[in-house]
């Protein structure tokens, strides 16, 4: 393998975070994501002789059960597969019904898609996505994968500190604004006595369990054709929702190949839109052509660039991100390095609002996991907004995503909706290579912070020398809007005094708000793993 300076900064002398958490190290396989119990059933299946997608889509599996306020059996899902020689992209985004015609939400007097109900639900893709992912890859029978899973929905599963908080204002914001037909499964399922179970209380849903079962046995055709299927639009049908057995049915995940661009000296890839990954590349690429590393890390200068760097691929995403199936994206335009010298050459010494360019034409988990051969595998699921749309399917335990809220009604733009579209998907997974080699997968989870912790986890580890488990815990921005720009309470007093005098808006968050949770593997010329999991979440990395 080449050599990987940004991964082998393993000594604690100088760490420079005060968490002075240091990564693990494994040889023979190591999974890493937000929920200490999704992580063992992954690492159950390394070390039942699985390989690393069996020990991906086991996890992701259980994730549905232990941490439902990020995902569920209704997610869609999105992977980056490097099988020892090449990368491989999985698209398991779902698509709008067939019914969802601009005119249908004219009709409706609306301006903007419902983040909640019926209109958001677009066909969810998770289920597909694992059995797509187990027939090219997967080395365990299918139905093993879904072993942990259920034995946590049937027998219960204690739930962590951050889920809980989550769950608790999740349910609080329902009791306040879903009070009709459609809402009333989510409290039976999720808050059956009326409120979310706390730290530590242990939970458990035996129609969780059927339903897996049920995916399990049938290669996922009960979700798409069979019982669930009809459970699913009978129940949309009854409450004035719109998804049929045939939009279920006409679901397809897709193989994409991945997109990418070379970064001081390392590639980083992204799947391609209908994803935002884009966003995050289009950003290194303007940042490329600054010296960061000769720039303190904790400085308002180096933070003023990346800043400046993520507005303008992000406006250049939300302009021109669509379906590329169903709308023209200049995906080669907006990577290209001549284009990114354009764009850098608006970057000044003050903050500037964000504006598109003419490019040239031609509620989130994330969790990653690698085998002793090299294996290796980035994936990301995910409902949206929490526990997605509040839908939630009777007798089923399945949450249904939201994902349409991706789509605009504005009738010139890429993003429109239409039937059968895929819209704006914010969940990316990514992937780190040097010299045409794997380094590993990595990913940031959170809505609209994902390109923007790619970013940042990218900087840290390239250009600051970050081992993963720093470079994850390391103080991070999150860019809202115009020249509006979160920060953590860690970011020291002088950067945002800095920040301040060239003109950003800035609002200091605590850590465990909405600036990501995300997991890092990185693999040494020796074949060893590095791993780190984010302080911001219940979660942790685990191998053998």
């Amino acid at each position: 393998m080449v050599s990987d300076p940004a991964a082998t900064n393993l000594q604690p002398e100088g760490f420079p975070y005060a968490s002075r958490r240091m990564p693990i190290l494994a040889s023979r396989g190591v999974v890493a994501t937000s929920e200490p119990l999704a992580a063992q059933a992954g690492l159950e299946m390394l070390r039942r002789g699985g390989n690393a997608v069996d020990a991906a889509v086991a996890t992701a599996i259980a994730l549905t059960v232990v941490e439902p306020t990020s995902n569920g059996i209704g997610s869609d899902a999105f992977a980056l597969v490097w099988d020892g020689d090449r990368l491989h992209g999985l698209n398991g985004s779902g698509r709008a019904p067939a019914s969802h015609t601009p005119r249908l939400f004219e009709e409706r007097g609306l301006t903007a898609v419902p983040t909640h109900g019926w209109l958001p639900v677009t066909v969810p893709g998770a289920p597909g996505a694992w059995r797509d992912l187990h027939r090219r890859f997967g080395k365990l029978p299918f139905a093993a994968l879904f072993e942990p899973a259920i034995a946590y929905a049937e027998g219960g599963y204690p739930v962590a500190p951050v889920t809980a908080g989550a769950w608790s204002a999740a349910a609080r914001a329902y009791r306040e604004r879903h009070t009709t037909a459609e809402f009333q499964p989510w409290f039976a399922t999720f808050a059956p006595g009326g409120d979310a179970p706390r730290p530590g209380e242990v939970w458990s849903s035996p129609d969780h369990a059927r339903t897996l079962r049920l995916i399990a046995e049938s290669d996922a055709e009960a979700f798409y054709r069979g019982e669930l299927a009809g459970e699913i639009a009978d129940f949309a049908a009854a409450t004035g929702g719109t998804l049929t057995r045939e939009d279920l049915a006409a679901h397809s995940g897709d193989w994409v190949e991945p997109i990418g661009t070379g970064y001081h000296g390392y590639e980083v890839w992204e799947i391609p839109p209908n994803g935002q990954g884009i966003a995050a590349l289009a950003a290194l690429n303007v940042l490329e052509g600054f010296d960061l590393a000769a720039l303190p890390r904790e400085s308002a200068a180096s933070y003023h660039l990346q800043i400046e760097a993520m507005k303008l691929g992000f406006a250049d995403a939300l302009r021109y991100v669509a379906d590329p199936a169903l709308a023209d994206v200049p995906t080669r335009g907006l990577l290209d390095k001549e284009y990114a010298a354009e764009r850098r050459r608006l970057i000044g010494e003050r903050a500037r609002l964000p504006e598109a360019g003419a490019p040239p034409r031609g509620g989130t988990v994330y969790l990653c996991a690698a085998d002793g051969d090299g294996l290796m595998i980035s994936m990301i699921q995910s409902n949206y907004m929490g526990f997605g749309s509040g839908i939630v399917v009777p007798g089923t335990g399945i949450a249904l995503q939201n994902r349409g809220a991706g789509f605009v009604l504005d009738p010139e733009h890429p993003n429109r909706v239409a039937p059968g579209k895929r819209p704006y998907h914010t969940i990316i997974p990514a992937f780190l290579t040097r010299e045409g080699a794997a380094l590993g997968p990595f990913g940031v989870m959170g809505g609209f912070m994902q390109p923007q912790g790619h970013l940042q986890v990218v900087v840290n580890e390239v250009d600051y020398g970050l081992n993963p488990q720093a470079a994850l815990d390391a103080p991070r921005w999150q860019w809202l809007r115009g020249n509006e720009v979160a920060m953590e309470q860690a970011v020291p007093a002088p950067v945002l005094a800095g920040l301040a005098a060239r003109g950003h808006q800035l609002e200091l968050r605590h850590a465990g708000g909405s600036f990501g949770k995300g997991q890092i593997i990185r693999r040494l010329p020796n074949g060893v793993y590095v791993a780190g999991s984010e302080p911001r979440a219940d979660g942790c990395a685990v191998g053998f």
